[in-house]
């Protein structure tokens, strides 16, 4: 039996970035059991994201009623970020890292939330990053570059490894994300052999195997979770948000690398979550993002649980 429930953290609890001084707002966390275990997503803030990496090239009279129906501001975009956290026995799975105090004020806030939760990085037993994105991968570490999570065994895609290790990356990337490739190389040598390499069908521990969502990132990866009789997949940024990714899956996205291969995935994911009505956990997706896709009159709708 599933049963969900949304909980509130504290603001005096949910510490913001070393970057900024307030505190920021209440944030849900949404949860549901599998059996015995327990998902939970646990919020790392949020990022403000600039028109230029929403709507890009995109029509413009067509995309910004699309975002702005949404509920969201197309040139002063607030994307939440969802940090999905399984515990089954003694295990405490972290999917992705957040982005730690180095990348947006508004984002960072892991650890004071963890912590309103009763948890500390210490007690995370494995983290698995999606892709290398900084408010994915950023976060791996402290303030002072050394690992956060230390207990931890940190799994990555092996192609996703390879693209943010490689040097030429830094000079084939474009000027605009020249800091991810630089963040992501310095972050992936300091882990070095505390990070294992995972494929698709790789299984990380009973219940729990890696799947090939690529395009967002030339290796990004999800995680299917399979546990009491039920399934979820953990999705990433393969839906990049609430609003044109499902209204309009098969425009490109400014925000992915490979928007050609972004669109194919996008679209299978979007069709196959839609006709099997699997559960999914999106990084960027609003109310916690745990909940299930559903087809709508044009394009699809997410649904929280």
């Amino acid at each position: 039996m599933i049963i969900r429930r949304r909980t509130f953290l504290g603001s005096g609890l949910a510490f913001a970035s070393l970057a900024s001084t307030a505190l920021l707002p209440t944030r849900a966390v949404s949860e549901m059991s599998l059996g015995d275990a327990r998902l939970r997503t646990v919020s790392d803030g949020n990022l403000i994201l600039p028109e230029s990496f929403v709507i890009g090239d995109l029509p413009e009279d067509e995309a910004v009623p699309i975002v702005k129906a949404a509920g969201y501001a197309p040139d002063n975009l607030e994307a939440p970020c969802n940090l999905a956290l399984w515990e089954d026995g003694d295990a405490r799975v972290l999917f992705d890292a957040g982005s730690g105090s180095g990348f947006m004020p508004s984002a960072g806030e892991i650890v004071g939330n963890l912590e309103a939760l009763g948890l500390a990085p210490d007690d995370i037993t494995h983290v698995i990053f999606t892709h290398g994105h900084p408010d994915h991968l950023w976060g791996a570490l402290d303030d002072f570059d050394e690992p956060l999570f230390l207990n931890a065994q940190h799994y990555m895609g092996a192609e996703e490894h390879a693209y943010w290790s490689d040097p030429a990356t830094l000079d084939t990337i474009g000027a605009a994300r020249q800091s991810f490739a630089a963040g992501a190389a310095r972050r992936l040598e300091v882990l070095g052999d505390g990070l294992t390499l995972a494929g698709a069908g790789d299984e990380i521990l009973p219940g729990l195997s890696m799947v090939s969502l690529p395009g967002h990132t030339p290796g990004h990866m999800g995680a299917r979770i399979v546990s009491g009789g039920e399934s979820v997949l953990i999705v990433g940024d393969a839906i990049g948000n609430a609003h044109l990714a499902l209204a309009r899956p098969g425009w490109p996205s400014p925000a992915d690398q490979d928007p050609d291969q972004g669109i194919a995935t996008r679209i299978s994911l979007l069709e196959d979550l839609a006709a099997s009505g699997e559960t999914m956990v999106g990084f960027h997706l609003p109310d916690g993002g745990i909940g299930r896709i559903e087809a709508a009159a044009a394009g699809y709708s997410f649904r929280a649980l």
